[in-house]
C-alpha cells in the first residue's frame, strides 16, 4: 500500500446519517423539531424514580428493541448497541452504499460509547446476587462490552476493515468520528461507519450521576431543565440515544454518484490535564483543540460561522467553553452563532458528539441554525450569541462541533459545505 504523506491526505465526506433520539429517529423529523425548539425531556417511565432527586431525562420511549432489526437480533444486543445498530442501518440506507459491491477489507466501523451495556450489567448482577453464579447468562459479556456496537456493525454487513471502539466519556463519539476519518485519510479504508451510542438512563446510571451532583433537579419543569448558558442552569439532563455517520473518501463517493451531505475538513483533540470531572476554567485545553482542528482543516478562525457547543447546562462547563471560544476567536467570537443541541435532547454522554454532528450537518445543508432553548436569564460569564429560543436563517459555510468529556478530553470536528 502506498504511503500517504500529510500533504496528500485524502478528503473525507459524509454520505449517510442516522440517529436515535428522545425526539424520534427520522433525520428530517427530528431536525424540524430542533428548528421549532421542541424539548424531548420528560419524566422517566422505564423505572420507578420516587426516591431520586432527579426524576426526568431524555428517555427514548416505546422502544421495541430496534425498529430496523428483527426481535431475535435485537434480543442479543444491549439497549446501547440496539440504538447504534438502528442509527447505523438508517445511515447506510441514506448513503446508498452497497457493501456487497465493496471490498470488505476497505470498509470499517468505529463506534464510541461512554459506558457501554449498563442495562445488561445491572440485570446480570441482580441475577448473580439472587440466583448465584451458575445463572449468569453467557450472553452477558457480549452484550455489555463497550465494543459490542462496533463489532455487531461489522458483522451485520460483513465488513472486515478497521474496527474499534472508543471510550472517552462524553467525547467518545467525536473521538470515534476522528479515528474513522483517519482511516480514510491515510488510505486504510474507503468507507467507515462511525459515531456514538449510549443507554445509561438506568436506575444505577441515574443514581451515579445524581451522586456527582451533576444533574438538574428541576422536576417541576422537565422540558425547561436543560438550559445551557442560562444564568439559572443547575446541571445537565441525562439522556440516551445514538448518532451515526457514513464517511467516505471523496473520489469513492463521487464515482458512485453518492449524495454528499458535507465534508469533514479537520479535527483535533487535547486534554485539560487538570481534573477527572471538572473542566479547566481557563479554557486552554478546549481552545487548543479548536485551534488545532482549524489548523488541520486549513481554516482561519474568522471563516468559522457557527459552533455547535458542548453546552451541557452545568455552571462550570458552559462558562469554561465560552472562555475557550473567546480565547481562540477574540473579536470574531461576538460574530459567531453558538447553540446547544443538548438544550432539547439532553446529554447522551458518549452518543452526544454523533447526534450533534448530524445536527450540525443539517444546519450546513439547510442554512437554518437551531436555537438554544430555555435561555431566559443572561449570565455575565456567558455573553456570546447563543441563538436564544428561536431558530435563525444563516448561510453557514464552516462549522465546529465541540465535545468535551470527563477525564479532561476535548475534541473538535470541523465540518463544511463541499467545495
Amino acid at each position: 500500500m502506498a504511503k500517504v504523506s500529510p500533504m496528500s491526505k485524502r478528503r473525507v465526506v459524509v454520505t449517510g446519517m442516522g440517529w436515535v433520539t428522545c425526539l424520534g429517529t427520522g433525520i428530517n423529523e427530528v431536525f424540524d423539531k430542533f428548528v421549532a425548539g421542541t424539548s424531548g425531556i420528560t419524566p422517566i417511565t422505564r423505572f420507578e424514580t420516587g426516591s431520586y432527586d432527579t426524576r426526568f431525562g431524555g428517555e427514548i420511549r416505546d422502544w421495541n428493541g430496534a425498529p430496523n432489526l428483527d426481535r431475535r437480533e435485537a434480543k442479543r444486543l444491549d439497549r446501547f448497541a440496539q440504538f447504534a445498530m438502528s442509527a447505523a442501518i438508517d445511515a447506510v440506507r441514506d448513503s446508498g452504499v452497497t457493501f456487497d459491491k465493496e471490498n470488505p477489507w476497505r470498509c470499517g466501523s468505529v463506534i464510541g460509547t461512554g459506558i457501554g451495556g449498563m442495562e445488561e450489567f445491572e440485570a446480570g448482577y441482580r441475577k448473580f446476587l439472587e440466583k448465584g453464579p451458575d445463572r449468569v447468562s453467557p450472553f452477558m459479556v457480549p452484550k455489555l462490552m463497550c465494543n459490542a456496537a462496533s463489532g455487531n456493525v461489522s458483522i451485520y454487513w460483513g465488513i472486515k476493515g478497521p474496527n474499534s471502539a472508543v471510550t472517552s466519556a462524553c467525547a467518545s463519539a467525536a473521538h470515534a468520528i476522528a479515528e474513522a476519518a483517519d482511516c480514510i485519510r491515510h488510505d486504510a479504508a474507503d468507507v467507515m461507519i462511525t459515531g456514538g451510542c449510549e443507554a445509561a438512563l438506568t436506575p444505577l446510571g441515574l443514581a451515579c450521576f445524581m451522586a456527582l451532583r451533576a444533574l438538574s433537579t428541576n422536576n417541576d419543569d422537565p422540558a425547561g431543565a436543560s438550559r445551557p448558558f442560562d444564568a439559572d442552569r443547575d446541571g445537565f439532563v441525562l439522556a440516551e440515544g445514538s448518532g451515526v455517520l457514513v464517511l467516505e473518501e471523496y473520489e469513492h463517493a463521487r464515482q458512485r454518484g453518492a449524495h454528499i451531505h458535507a465534508e469533514l475538513l479537520g479535527y483535533a483533540q487535547s486534554a485539560d490535564g487538570s481534573h477527572i470531572t471538572a473542566p479547566d476554567e481557563s479554557g486552554k485545553g478546549a481552545a487548543f483543540a479548536m485551534s488545532s482542528a482549524l489548523r488541520d482543516a486549513e481554516i482561519d478562525p474568522v471563516d468559522v460561522d457557527y459552533i455547535n457547543a458542548h453546552g451541557t447546562s452545568t455552571q462550570l462547563g458552559d462558562a469554561a467553553e465560552v472562555t475557550a471560544i473567546k480565547r481562540l476567536f477574540n473579536d470574531h467570537a461576538s460574530k459567531l452563532c453558538v447553540s446547544s443541541t443538548k438544550s432539547m435532547v439532553g446529554h447522551s454522554l458518549g452518543a452526544s458528539g454523533g447526534i450533534e454532528a448530524v445536527a450540525t450537518i443539517r444546519m450546513l445543508e439547510t442554512g437554518v441554525i437551531h436555537p438554544t432553548i430555555n435561555y431566559a436569564t443572561p449570565d455575565e460569564k456567558c455573553d456570546l450569541d447563543f441563538v436564544p429560543n428561536v431558530a435563525r436563517e444563516r448561510n453557514i459555510r464552516t462549522a465546529l462541533s465541540n465535545s468535551f468529556g470527563f477525564g479532561g478530553h476535548n475534541v473538535c470536528l470541523v465540518l463544511g459545505k463541499l467545495t
